[in-house]
């Protein structure tokens, strides 16, 4: 049932600000009586649930430049955080970045992929582009009440954790830093890197329009010797908070590649994954799937 805000079936005043000035001003003039909108998938299922009440302003992100598209910043991949899901799916850049498209196209179904957002699939706080976005070291960039701030996903998330977010800030874009290696240069002796090793996975209770049970990402660069010179490992899932497993990254890095680093691998998960019970799953259930999956995707990945 929807619970108007102020009145019996009013409907909220939708505010366009062309540009950051504008926005500032309109959320000092409302005094938090808004919602921020941009695809609004969420927030319509929730209207629609009775969970959240439908507010007296509403402020549309989608006139606010830069805040759309892929481009490249200097070291950076940018996506603005208005970008639909289904562009990121498909566009050519994010091909550097093979998990966070497998987890686009794992998000909800094609009609709701094309009306919803990245920025807000992250600032939910538990989408499924969150493990990917993870293991690619991403930074948020911030308008908030104090200027332009760049935060790290993990500390961001951290703070949802410590409950010390301010809902008044808006996610403007996400940077992704691009590490670009250069080839084997035998005289100078140095290591480069003569393999990626990425994967994504996500465990729903039916097909993909619907909240995930897992959800976990792994991104890994092996060096001429085939040691493990970096690893990101993730893991998420449901309405829990996603983390980086930086335990059992420690596990691998440094070692050498082998199969049988699967099992080991798994049992780490499993140890170190927080997560939690619903009516769906128990806790132990998503750590040995979160464990599973992981160590599945190793051992397939690389047999090869």
């Amino acid at each position: 049932m929807v619970m108007p805000a102020y009145g019996s079936g009013a409907q909220p005043t939708v505010w366009q600000p062309v540009n950051l000035d504008e926005l500032q001003a309109l959320k000092n003039e409302l005094s938090g009586k808004y919602y921020f909108a941009a695809g609004t998938t969420l927030l319509r299922t929730q209207w629609e649930g009775g969970l959240v009440p439908v507010p007296e302003h509403m402020i549309s992100l989608a006139r606010i430049p830069d805040a759309s598209g892929v481009y490249v910043d200097g070291d950076d991949l940018v996506i603005g955080a208005l970008t639909r899901l289904s562009h990121c799916a498909t566009d050519v850049l994010l091909q550097q970045l093979p998990i966070l498209q497998s987890a686009m196209n794992a998000i909800a179904a094609p009609s709701i992929r094309n009306m919803a957002t990245i920025g807000g699939n992250i600032v939910s706080g538990v989408g499924d582009s969150i493990p990917a976005l993870l293991v690619y070291d991403a930074q948020l960039y911030w308008m908030t009440d104090n200027g332009m701030e760049m935060r790290s996903l993990s500390s961001w998330l951290n703070g949802g954790r410590e409950s010390s977010r301010n809902p008044n800030d808006v996610l403007i874009a996400i940077h992704i830093p691009m590490k670009h290696t250069p080839f084997l240069d035998v005289a100078s002796e140095r290591t480069f890197v003569t393999r990626e090793i990425s994967f994504y996975r996500k465990l729903g209770r039916r097909e993909t329009f619907t909240a995930s049970l897992v959800t976990i990402a792994f991104h890994g660069e092996v060096d001429i010797d085939g040691h493990w010179i970096k690893i990101a490992i993730a893991a998420g899932g449901g309405s829990g908070m996603a983390m980086r497993l930086t335990e059992s990254e420690k596990l691998l890095l440094g070692g050498e590649t082998s199969v049988m680093q699967a099992s080991s691998l798994a049992a780490s998960v499993m140890a170190e994954f927080v997560t939690y019970s619903d009516a769906f799953a128990t806790e132990e259930y998503r750590k040995q799937t979160a464990g599973n999956m992981l160590g599945a995707g190793l051992w397939e990945a690389l047999r090869l």
